[in-house]
């Protein structure tokens, strides 16, 4: 059987506008490869309330589960929980459970829980929270579709609240050898490697240092042995 697959779709202005960086598809990658679930797409849209709907539509049908980033705030412009409802088919309002969160968070800090920061209790029907240790205002889960926040380290605490629920497969192992060689001479065995192994992965990524060329060769699978068995077999090509 193969792994279950994911997309991840991050959503905000300021990531197409190159005033944000965005960090949390490559950390969702790492965590989904040990997980034992294989990132297989990944979409950046704008803060546009029916682009959203339809990129939700569309990875969400092409995928085991559809993990969101950002616009899950308190301001105008956050407007992923709509989308997302809209996406699926549900409803949403203020959920009792999500306030009481936020209000026993906001009266500890002293803080009014104004109807601004009542927007981040919006839930869709049907959906299940995802816990958030960092700043309390929850993520949710419907369907296949987990929706959490664009700030790095919320967004990593959300990820560590969701993955246990989820069912993997096995993990994905690497194996990488460096050849001091660029990409052109060693293409063609590599190539006709990969093709007796195609249960495997096979990547090849050039470096320039020093003013030489040079290629790393990365085989990735999820069986040890065959792992091994193609490594060996790379090695004798290259050594």
């Amino acid at each position: 059987m193969t792994n279950p697959t994911a997309a991840i779709l991050v959503i905000g202005d300021e990531i197409l506008s190159g005033r944000t960086r965005d960090s949390n598809l490559h950390y969702l990658a790492g965590e989904l490869t040990r997980a034992g679930i294989t990132l297989r797409e990944a979409r950046i849209v704008a803060d546009v309330h029916a682009e959203i709907v339809a990129a939700v539509r569309a990875l969400s049908g092409r995928h085991d589960h559809l993990f969101t980033s950002g616009g899950i705030g308190p301001t105008h412009d956050d407007i992923t929980a709509d989308a997302v409802a809209e996406a699926m088919g549900a409803k949403i309002g203020h959920r009792a459970d999500a306030m009481a969160l936020l209000q026993a968070h906001y009266d500890r800090s002293g803080l009014p829980f104004n109807e601004a920061r009542q927007r981040m209790a919006r839930i869709p029907e049907g959906a299940g929270l995802i816990d958030n240790p960092v700043s309390i205002a929850p993520g949710f889960s419907i369907g296949n579709v987990h929706v959490m926040a664009g700030v790095p380290n919320i967004f990593q605490a959300m990820v560590a609240s969701v993955l246990p629920r989820l069912t993997g497969g096995p993990p994905l192992l690497s194996q990488n050898l460096r050849v001091d060689r660029g990409e052109g001479e060693v293409a063609e065995a590599f190539g006709a490697l990969a093709a007796e192994f195609p249960d495997l992965s096979m990547g090849s990524y050039p470096f320039i240092q020093n003013g030489a060329y040079g290629t790393n060769l990365v085989i990735r699978g999820t069986d040890p042995g065959r792992l091994d068995e193609a490594m060996v077999r790379l090695t004798r090509l290259f050594a």
